[in-house]
């Protein structure tokens, strides 16, 4: 997607910064930092243990979360229909939905089709729309009986495998919130963001299935994989921008910490290594806040 429409991915959430109450936004990453999947699938995850993760155990976690992952995006998430058509982010078509009543819509009679003219515009955003009203009601009201605990129980077996990775990482997303009792309550509010190199429709599966969409709404995570992490990033500071608000980014790759340097943001970097300074079960909030103090009041001398 070449064209860049600020005013859509502004919405509806930059009224928050009309109000005098300090905002922190944290924008993620998602595979490899919140996540893992890539690690798991080619081994090196086990790898870097030198011996004390079995790597087939981990190929087969990957490939069951692989598995999955096309699953629900086939099955409730129209991915056969609409993958070659990737948005940055769920609302990116809003101004083509007319708000119509989709309870009775029949999405298999509408002939959504190329040429991708407003036509079909207006019938991949009922899609759009559809999806984040699913993501709202969350896993547990779409999935079978079945399927729900072949979920739970793939989830906590990669939970015991990584030593807590996936749970210790919903938590910081639940204490940078305040969500958490383990956070004091403060007179700032939060957000969380995720910034993705995935198509839009599988991260929004992930989040789901990682069981991040309590923590990360579905207007919140955006895909880079057009318009790169740097276009994303300035997307999320003109959407949530003020004069008391806060950016911090964390992740495990080069392309966010290159946007982060030229946002003048905190970059913090996660690595799946044991002896990584900063990784899930590790990170925690105080760390982070340390990292936003160091730039902010050092941002605040110079001006």
């Amino acid at each position: 997607m070449d064209e860049v429409v600020p005013a859509l991915a502004t919405g509806q959430a930059s009224t928050d910064v009309l109000t005098e109450k300090p905002l922190k936004v944290y924008i993620w990453d998602m595979d490899e930092t919140l996540i893992l999947l890539k690690s798991l699938l080619d081994g090196s995850y086990a790898g870097a243990f030198d011996g004390l993760k079995d790597r087939e155990k981990s190929v087969e976690i990957g490939k069951r979360w692989e598995n999955l992952i096309l699953e629900l995006c086939d099955e409730h998430f129209f991915y056969e229909e609409i993958e070659n058509y990737n948005e940055p982010y769920l609302n990116a078509l809003s101004e083509y939905d007319d708000g119509r009543d989709l309870t009775s819509y029949d999405f298999e009679a509408d002939c959504f089709s190329s040429p991708y003219d407003d036509v079909n515009k207006k019938k991949l955003a009922y899609r759009h729309r559809a999806i984040g009203e699913k993501y709202a009601k969350g896993l547990e009201k779409i999935l079978d009986q079945h399927t729900v605990k072949v979920w739970n129980d793939l989830y906590s077996l990669t939970d015991n495998y990584t030593d807590g990775w996936l749970s210790s990482a919903h938590k910081l997303l639940e204490e940078a919130l305040g969500k958490s009792a383990a956070t004091p309550a403060t007179n700032s509010s939060s957000i969380n963001c995720i910034v993705t190199s995935g198509s839009l429709i599988p991260s929004l599966a992930k989040c789901l299935l990682y069981r991040l969409d309590d923590v990360v709404s579905s207007e919140n995570v955006y895909s880079s994989w057009e318009v790169g992490k740097l276009q994303c990033f300035k997307w999320i500071k003109e959407r949530f921008d003020g004069p008391n608000v806060r950016f911090c980014a964390i992740g495990d790759g080069h392309e966010e910490c290159s946007a982060a340097q030229v946002m003048k943001w905190p970059f913090i970097k996660i690595e799946f290594q044991p002896d990584a300074p900063h990784r899930f079960p590790g990170l925690d909030m105080p760390t982070v806040q340390t990292y936003m103090d160091v730039i902010y009041e050092s941002s605040s001398k110079d001006g």
